[in-house]
């Protein structure tokens, strides 16, 4: 992978980084789509020779560091992650779009899954199924965010 093709991955984390402290009102905070958690299915998908579960797991401590989570939930959820997408990667390249929504809605919730039990691992667990609110909003910004980014990507000839 090219130095061009590096950096402009990097900025696209950089963005979903800031995503991931944007200020929200405190009752729309369970609704914050995992922008990280969108863009390594994104990157893991669109180039898994280059991107891999080292690459994920350093994002997401990069996460867990921004965002002040207990350091490593983040990093150990988008690690796994990043396993199942590039184990899967080419059969979510022949999904129709509603088939990709709902195994980004899949992964991204047993990305959740395993970020509430760190998180429960340090006595902060989430009661109930809220953690899973995410996952829905991040598999509904899917369609919306795939076209435009591997636009861009192809524009930009990152491949």
């Amino acid at each position: 992978m090219d130095a061009h093709n590096r950096w402009f991955i990097l900025l696209t984390f950089l963005v979903a980084l800031l995503l991931a402290v944007m200020p929200l009102p405190a009752n729309w905070l369970w609704f914050r789509p995992s922008f990280c958690a969108l863009l390594v299915i994104f990157w893991t998908t669109r180039m898994p020779e280059n991107l891999g579960v080292g690459f994920a797991w350093i994002m997401g401590l990069l996460e867990d560091l921004v965002t002040g989570s207990t350091l490593g939930a983040h990093a150990l959820s988008l690690g796994v992650l990043a396993y199942f997408s590039l184990l899967t990667y080419r059969r979510t390249r022949a999904f129709n779009p509603g088939q990709q929504l709902m195994w980004v809605f899949v992964l991204v919730g047993i990305n959740q899954l395993l970020g509430n039990w760190v998180h429960g691992l340090a006595g902060k667990t989430v009661p109930g199924l809220t953690f899973l609110w995410p996952a829905l909003t991040t598999a509904l910004l899917w369609p919306l965010v795939t076209p435009w980014l591997g636009g861009l990507a192809s524009r930009l000839r990152i491949r």
